[in-house]
């Protein structure tokens, strides 16, 4: 197979390497994807050539990981990861290795990789190198580990979490041998760290068929070593396919009974992936009771009213669903979003009223924006203040 592959400064990379007397091809999940036709991103090169010596044959480098044989080499503007031909060690912690050899050979390279699919290299003129069998793999859609998978797994027990999730973004099956090493080194996911679960996570709610994926973590039973992980996988799955990442974890969260915080703690979600299933969760509780009222359009974001609304429905399916696009023109049409949008200020209460300012003010401009939304006064400051003196004398 010769064609196209990688970007004119990636070739030229490997390009100079050949010239300098070293082999270089390009590796890894950027060519599987190639080859699915699908866009390949990342875009990595394997070489002969040490670290020391990559960066004497480039004029622009950057030490990212010479330890473990990558140099970033920038060719017209472009970073381009180098990493030498190496083999690994052991993995006494099941993360890492505990040394890495240096190799010449290209074989031994891929033969330390995780799964058939990735274990695939192409030279910068398009011919595919596929020493253990990827292609076929991909042509039967399996998931297959390289060489014996117990080995694999116990090397970096994330790759039992990366066969999975490669079920949900690629619709692959993982092979029989493989699913069992899996099943049977399950526990030894207890040994990655909480960051790396929850980018493998991110990225499966973001496949096509996270149900899929799902259904594996129950039936190997990773699940029962996970941080945390709903029990009610059907509940789950009737909420796939997801948006975006923060909508799978609200939809885990909800499926799992979970609070917000409980979630947010055991995968470390930023600060405003913990907001939003907050939110969700606040919001979910009152559409169990009924529709969004004007008060939850106002209150809740547009993104957390159509995950709520597209949870609720997936998962109990009563009373009349709404679709996104009701529900952004619902939200759209308020007459304010925020208090921003009203047409006066704190200053203009306090001119009113010739008081100084305090927490009174938060609080007037609050019932103000609850008057306005409801259509008791109109979003006009001469309407505002009439309706604001009445009430304010009155409660005097």
């Amino acid at each position: 197979m010769k064609t196209s592959f990688g970007t004119a400064p990636s070739r030229e990379v490997i390009r100079t390497l050949e010239n300098a007397g070293y082999e270089a091809v390009f590796v890894g999940g950027a060519v599987r994807d190639y080859l699915l036709g699908k866009m390949a991103t990342d875009i990595d090169i394997a070489t002969s050539a040490e670290p020391e010596e990559v960066k004497v044959v480039f004029p622009i480098t950057v030490d990212i990981g010479t330890a473990h044989g990558t140099v970033l080499v920038l060719k017209d503007g472009e970073p381009i990861e180098v990493t030498t031909y190496r083999t690994e060690g052991t993995y006494t912690d099941h993360r890492r290795p505990d040394e890495v050899r240096f190799v010449k050979s290209l074989e031994e390279d891929l033969r330390r990789r995780d799964f058939t699919i990735n274990a695939l290299a192409m030279t910068k003129d398009g011919e595919l190198i596929d020493l253990f069998g990827g292609k076929a793999d991909m042509a039967d859609r399996i998931i297959r580990a390289v060489g014996n998978a117990a080995d694999r797994f116990n090397e970096d027990a994330l790759r039992m979490f990366r066969a999975i999730r490669f079920t949900a973004v690629l619709g692959f099956d993982i092979e029989e041998q493989t699913f069992k090493a899996i099943r049977d080194n399950a526990e030894q996911i207890r040994y990655i760290s909480v960051e790396r679960l929850k980018a493998e996570m991110d990225k499966l709610f973001a496949g096509d068929n996270p149900a899929k994926a799902f259904c594996s973590i129950q039936n190997t039973g990773l699940n029962l070593h996970l941080p945390l992980f709903p029990t009610d996988i059907e509940k789950l799955n009737r909420t796939v396919p997801f948006e975006s990442a923060v909508e799978g974890w609200a939809c885990f969260m909800i499926a799992g009974n979970f609070s917000s915080s409980d979630v947010a703690r055991a995968y470390k979600l930023s600060n405003v992936e913990r907001t939003f299933l907050s939110t969700v969760k606040d919001a979910y509780a009152n559409r169990m009771n009924r529709q969004f009222t004007l008060d939850d359009y106002y209150n809740y974001d547009l993104a957390a009213l159509i995950t709520t609304e597209k949870i609720f429905q997936s998962i109990h399916n009563i009373g009349e669903a709404m679709s996104s696009t009701e529900i952004k023109q619902i939200k759209q049409s308020l007459p304010i979003q925020s208090l921003a949008d009203l047409s006066v200020d704190g200053k203009k209460l306090m001119e009113w009223t010739s008081q100084k300012g305090g927490r009174w003010i938060g609080e007037w401009l609050g019932e103000i924006g609850k008057a306005v939304l409801h259509g008791t006064c109109k979003n006009d400051p001469n309407d505002i203040k009439d309706w604001f003196l009445y009430e304010f004398n009155r409660e005097k």
